[in-house]
């Protein structure tokens, strides 16, 4: 049986050197705007989930305490260089976003950029994004999505084919996928390419608001 999670490791191991000449510029902007919408406090916990090579560290307050992961040692290694760098403290692990090792309602905070579309079962690690976050907590999404309430064609689920083995889904929803794993979406915005890319802002509710 083919094994997904190895196979996405292998893979961003092998990217990891070249990530930053793909990423880092085209993706700035979309990461400053999906990280300001983020109602930062003061020594919050926050979890940066597939932190890749840190590209989201600059954009991230000095005053909260951070821990980062990654499903591939050599992205953990540059986001732990990136950091000391920035001069971020920056709690930095090997992990699998579809198990993550953190005591429920541990964060303030969970960021996901470009990860939801790369990982094997979605569900699955927005239903570990949504245990780990307290009541109230925020999930900060920047990702590639088909239009929510649009049906996938056929040309595009066999296009889906080659590009989820080399780099990612294109055929994910947003909404959907938020809604499903419980939570509340509080902000949508289209961050590049004509909204193929979007950042959303998304609440676990508190008990009484539910």
């Amino acid at each position: 049986m083919f094994n997904t999670t190895a196979w996405n490791r292998l893979r961003y191991t092998v990217y990891a050197p070249f990530y930053d000449a793909v990423a880092a510029r085209a993706f700035r902007r979309p990461r400053r705007i999906a990280l300001g919408q983020v109602d930062w406090e003061p020594g919050m916990r926050v979890l940066l989930v597939g932190a890749g090579t840190g590209l989201d560290l600059p954009f991230l307050p000095h005053d909260i305490e951070l821990h980062a992961t990654d499903i591939a040692p050599a992205m953990v290694k540059r986001t732990a260089k990136r950091a000391e760098e920035l001069r971020h403290d920056v709690e930095c692990s090997v992990m699998d976003a579809e198990a993550l090792n953190y005591p429920d309602e541990h964060f303030e905070a969970v960021i996901m950029h470009l990860i939801i579309a790369v990982m094997p079962d979605p569900q699955r690690g927005l239903a570990e994004a949504y245990r780990v976050l307290k009541p109230g907590g925020q999930l900060c999404v920047m990702d590639k999505f088909q239009p929510d309430g649009q049906s996938v064609g056929a040309g595009r689920r066999l296009l889906n084919g080659v590009t989820s083995a080399l780099a990612t889904d294109i055929t994910r929803q947003a909404q959907p996928l938020l809604s499903e794993a419980g939570f509340q979406i509080h902000h949508d915005e289209p961050v590049l390419m004509n909204g193929l890319f979007r950042a959303l802002l998304a609440v676990k509710p508190a008990p009484s608001s539910r």
